[in-house]
């Protein structure tokens, strides 16, 4: 399981409207946190390029691939490519800002890749990638469609996944309200 998470004190600026900065860091820990668990029993690699992130990393019983200014694509790109260095066949990237997240093993079950996008349907919040496939990551706007045309474009089986729980980001103050369903956890 890779995990590229920023440095706390940086992220989710997006929310400044709705949070001041030590209410956006605890945020992104709280979530980030709630993915590692998520990930039980795999083993975690955090990407990351801040030493508090490493720490937290650390203290989690997660592993760190240090990747200081490459960016999330590099960073990803870079950490995939370590872990097949490593022979773990299959990665599961997963978003540190999944605050729903739960039992993320059982998505590296098929062959090819597995997508799981946002529940707009712009952002990819989890793939699952052989990492040796040579797949080259895009996030950004629009980042689930350029995701599938890349695991086309190499000719890898694509399974979809829509699920409530992976498609539920942070990004906006709007993404901070409970959605109706969590109620119904």
């Amino acid at each position: 399981m890779l995990i590229p998470v920023k440095a706390f004190s940086d992220a989710k600026a997006r929310l400044a409207d709705a949070l001041d900065p030590a209410e956006r860091a605890a945020l992104a820990e709280s979530m980030a946190t709630t993915v590692v668990r998520a990930a039980a029993p795999l083993d975690v690699w955090i990407v990351c390029d801040d030493t508090a992130v490493a720490e937290w990393a650390t203290r989690l019983g997660a592993n760190v691939l240090w990747k200081p200014g490459r960016g999330l694509n590099g960073a990803v790109n870079e950490g995939v490519a370590d872990l097949a260095h490593l022979d773990i066949d299959t990665v599961i990237v997963a978003h540190a800002d999944l605050p729903h997240a739960e039992r993320l093993e059982w998505l590296a079950d098929v062959d090819g890749v597995t997508l799981v996008p946002d529940r707009h349907g712009d952002g990819t919040n989890v793939i699952v990638i052989p990492t040796d496939s040579g797949f080259v990551f895009s996030y950004g706007p629009a980042s689930f469609a350029r995701h599938h045309a890349e695991a086309q474009r190499l000719g890898l089986d694509v399974r979809v996944i829509h699920n409530d729980r992976l498609a539920w980001d942070v990004d906006r103050p709007d993404d901070l309200n409970t959605p109706k369903w969590a109620d119904q956890l």
